[in-house]
């Protein structure tokens, strides 16, 4: 864990969240440990666009923040293996609907094809945004 999560203020916890999950690849991961224990070449295929190196420093930080549990085997060659610790797997649920939040969004905003509709209602357990209230209402 880094020093800087103990220096959060208590009224902003959210600040830790985004320390500890922050960065592109974090919940990603985790998402795929949702899965089982997966060995670094797996969790590698499952994300293909992470590079080796970053592959390895975002596991590192989730290991020191207490999410992910590193086990080696003493063994010729050596495996490793990855899994969540009981704190990664306490995201399950909020993995799941960041999961769903992104697939509508990328339906309504980010595709770009013309078949998507401009305002679908966001998926179950989402809220809708701000601005889904007012287009609703014109």
């Amino acid at each position: 864990m880094r020093n800087t999560i103990g220096e959060t203020p208590d009224y902003c916890a959210i600040e830790t969240a985004m320390e500890v999950l922050g960065g592109r690849w974090k919940l990603a991961i985790l998402k795929q440990l949702l899965g089982g224990t997966q060995r670094f070449s797996e969790l590698k295929r499952g994300l293909p666009r992470i590079t080796q190196r970053m592959l390895t420093r975002q596991l590192r930080e989730l290991e020191a923040d207490g999410l992910v549990e590193r086990t080696v085997y003493r063994e010729v060659p050596p495996r490793v293996e990855y899994a969540l610790t009981e704190t990664g797997r306490s995201l399950d649920a909020i993995a799941g609907l960041l999961d769903a939040w992104g697939h509508w969004y990328l339906d309504t905003h980010g595709r770009p094809t013309s078949a998507a509709p401009a305002h679908a209602p966001a998926p179950a357990g989402v809220p809708a945004p701000a601005h889904a209230a007012v287009t609703a209402a014109e």
